[in-house]
């Protein structure tokens, strides 16, 4: 009886840490997630992740899931967040919650080498355009005239469709674009937006972890404060 009373005591005053989230992720995104020789989930997301639990004191299990899919899991409860570089955008701020900003960036556009008919993003009108479906680079890849836009669950799939010419360009994140031209010396950059216009968030099932929310924040906050995000990022050579 005293044991089961102390361990209810132990868990009110967050000496024992009773929460286990279960959290999703599309890990074919690097260098913001992606899978090592191991067998195992990292990358930038992961690490800054894994800083959080470790000041807010929380355990998680994570799940591989298609990018397409973490909002419709955190709708339906199966999961209670997800990092996998996602874009926070007005339309999705309906379904989900998001914590502050932890990463910005910009999109670039990528061609095969030898495509001597596309030198700008003027270029584009009435050509193949491949990006990861339901993401802010599809709606991007949309507003250009005439363009036929093929969308895929994972980027890899754009990847290999522009290396085979079956579709012109590219458009993507700036890191994650750079990462895969290190592997593919046969595409380039042809066109890169000036400003970094959007921010990842971590999103959460909607109007259920508001204390959470805040408590990742102010992690957030102390990481970026003390030095801990700069050193997170120069390992993934996003300090660039």
């Amino acid at each position: 009886m005293f044991f089961r009373f102390f361990i209810i005591i132990c868990i009110c005053f967050g000496i024992i840490n009773s929460q286990t989230l279960k959290i999703g992720t599309n890990p074919y995104y690097p260098p913001f997630e992606y899978y090592n020789f191991k067998g195992e989930i990292v990358g930038f997301d992961i690490d800054l992740l894994n800083e959080i639990a470790k000041r807010v004191k929380f355990d998680y299990t994570i799940t591989n899931i298609a990018f397409d899919q973490l909002i419709p899991n955190l709708q339906a409860n199966k999961i209670d967040l997800a990092i996998s570089a996602i874009s926070q955008t007005a339309s999705r701020e309906q379904f989900v919650d998001f914590s502050d900003p932890y990463f910005y960036t910009k999109n670039i556009y990528i061609k095969l080498n030898h495509n001597t008919t596309i030198k700008n993003k003027d270029n584009l009108k009435g050509k193949i355009i491949g990006v990861q479906s339901n993401t802010t680079q599809e709606i991007t890849a949309r507003k250009i005239r005439n363009a036929k836009i093929i969308t895929n669950k994972y980027f890899a799939t754009n990847i290999d469709l522009l290396k085979h010419g079956k579709i012109d360009a590219i458009i993507v994140d700036q890191a994650v674009g750079l990462e895969y031209l290190k592997q593919n010396p046969n595409l380039r950059v042809f066109y890169k937006e000036s400003n970094a216009n959007e921010h990842f968030s971590i999103a959460f099932t909607k109007n259920k972890h508001e204390n959470l929310i805040k408590k990742i924040n102010q992690a957030l906050q102390e990481i970026k404060f003390d030095g801990t995000y700069d050193k997170i990022l120069k390992k993934y050579g996003l300090d660039k």
